[in-house]
């Protein structure tokens, strides 16, 4: 029995060919047909501002990957849409499959959602699962990887405030709920 939910998936592929890869199935997808199958492929990558002799070149960045040599697929499982995934040029395999025919086992709803908020896809933006004095860390923008505790928020406008030291100076800072994770 074929199970017809949309599932994320983890695809191996060669490393530093990320990109290349997500551009050859994205083809595949539309010649063959797989359009109902195979929705969302994401290479998990991040802008880094590029520095010379230890100064940040002002407008120059490079993409960084998050996970070299993965790549992110939402797709429904079937056969065809396996063979598709599973037979494009650069790809090594699934993770969650042993091999030897065996169909991988889909990316919990959870570790995805931790995926997508640091890639800016994450559809769960909402500030409700935060509260003033939780600890939070910074998983996007110029202070990723700061923890910090969350001193207000703006529902409407999904923002979270922090303060930080800055030039020796203390200085309120807002980000985007989906730009955190909270942090224990």
């Amino acid at each position: 029995m074929v199970n017809l939910e949309k599932n994320w998936y983890v695809v191996n592929t060669y490393a530093s060919h990320e990109q290349k890869v997500k551009d050859n199935i994205i083809r595949r997808i539309e010649s063959m047909n797989m359009q109902d199958f195979i929705f969302r492929v994401i290479v998990a990558s991040y802008e880094e501002p590029v520095k010379k002799d230890g100064v940040i070149v002002p407008g120059k960045y490079k993409t960084k990957n998050m996970y070299p040599g993965y790549i992110f697929i939402e797709m429904i499982m079937t056969d065809e849409a396996w063979y598709v995934v599973r037979n494009t040029p650069g790809v090594t395999g699934f993770i969650g499959s042993s091999g030897k025919g065996t169909k991988p086992f889909p990316v919990s709803a959870i570790e995805m959602e931790s995926v997508l908020k640091r890639v800016g896809l994450s559809e769960n933006t909402s500030t409700s699962e935060y509260k003033v004095g939780d600890t939070i860390r910074i998983i996007n923008g110029p202070f990723i990887d700061q923890v910090c505790v969350i001193d207000a928020i703006d529902s409407e406008k999904s923002l979270l405030s922090f303060k930080t030291i800055i030039f020796g100076r203390e200085q309120t800072i807002q980000v985007s709920a989906s730009d955190v994770e909270k942090y224990s």
